[in-house]
């Protein structure tokens, strides 16, 4: 092993999810194995106007001049973030050496084989004078894989001594899942789609940011015609691993419905693809752990429990549903410096055990 081997070192994680809210920081030390002790996190928003961009970056091709304007904004955001996340932990933040970041996803096409997330790790370095790991998912996709989920074997560090099978839940604008067995076997990969389409029900139809509380999905009924034919879609028979763009799942229409009902269909159509990749794991989960913005949906929580024994939120963990993602892109920038992999064949596809992430210092 190199040098980093024996160390634990303080790194910052950086996330900005396909929902384009805001940009998630994390402060960690950790081994890039299974030391890792998380010592704060922060959300910080983005403006409006920003975050309709990146949305109409990632649906719609954009002229060059325009992104470039926009992966600039964007990094400094990020950059914001990094100094607001010092200047909260003082004493940690000035141990800080490296930052993981991931960047925003404006396309994900693994079919392809293409991937592609905005932000300038030039930019960053310089913003925060530390070094930067970015560009995690390409080395994976060159190596066969489909670049995603890449937050597999962090959720095995985390859950690694927790009684097995079972599965961690990711919850955004993508599904994905993460299945851990007895004798260390790993599974990862997409199910389908997580929170986007719903938030974006709630938008078009309802002028609501998201679906907050289950407002709208818990007034409304399941049409169970629509949720089937949204699931014969040929990405949902596919066995894992899997991965998925945002908007590969807009086939899902729930347009002749009311705005109730639309809810409610969609949140049944994320939980039923879930249960649906889960049951072709090699065994069912004792538990179901979820982490990322669904778990604040008591609808699809309460559709979860109806297909499986046992569904707790990761902060029953004391984690963060929140800030677990770009605690992983800490950890995972860690993991690059010290030349370990971050994609294995069974969470993504590839070919062999691979390391990812380009180092800019």
């Amino acid at each position: 092993m190199d040098t980093l081997s024996a160390k634990t070192i303080t790194a910052i994680g950086l996330m900005s999810g396909t929902s384009a809210d805001g940009v998630d920081a994390a402060l960690v030390q950790t081994d890039g194995e299974a030391s890792i002790t998380v010592i704060g996190g922060l959300t910080v928003p983005y403006e409006e106007d920003l975050r309709h961009r990146l949305l109409e970056a990632s649906q719609h091709d954009m002229p060059t001049s325009d992104m470039l304007r926009l992966e600039k904004e964007l990094t400094q955001v990020h950059a914001d973030a990094v100094a607001q996340l010092i200047k909260q932990h003082p004493a940690e933040g000035k141990r800080a050496e490296v930052v993981g970041f991931h960047g925003h996803t404006i396309r994900h096409i693994p079919d392809e084989c293409l991937t592609c997330q905005i932000g300038n790790p030039w930019q960053l370095a310089h913003s925060t004078g530390l070094k930067v790991v970015s560009d995690f998912r390409r080395n994976d996709i060159a190596g066969g894989g489909q670049g995603a989920p890449l937050a597999a074997m962090f959720h095995r560090a985390l859950f690694d001594t927790y009684d097995k099978p079972l599965v961690v839940l990711n919850l955004g604008g993508v599904a994905n899942v993460t299945w851990l067995g007895e004798d260390g076997a790993l599974i990862a990969g997409d199910t389908g789609p997580g929170c986007g389409l719903l938030d974006e029900w709630a938008q078009e139809m309802a002028d609501l940011p998201h679906d907050s509380d289950g407002i709208l999905a818990g007034a409304g009924r399941v049409n169970e015609p629509l949720v089937a034919e949204a699931l014969s879609a040929p990405f949902f028979a596919r066995p894992l691993p899997k991965a998925a763009d945002r908007y590969d799942f807009d086939h899902v229409d729930v347009s002749t419905l009311t705005v109730e009902d639309g809810a409610a269909t969609l949140c049944a159509v994320t939980v039923r693809a879930v249960a649906g990749a889960v049951a072709r794991l090699p065994k069912k989960p004792k538990t179901l752990w979820v982490t990322g913005g669904g778990v604040k949906h008591p609808v699809i929580m309460s559709m979860l429990a109806e297909h499986f024994a046992e569904v707790h939120r990761v902060e029953d963990r004391k984690l963060s549903s929140e800030t677990l993602e770009a605690e992983c892109f800490a950890w995972l920038a860690v993991r690059r410096m010290r030349q370990l992999p971050i994609t294995v064949p069974e969470t993504t596809g590839c070919s062999e055990p691979l390391s990812g992430g380009a180092i800019t210092l």
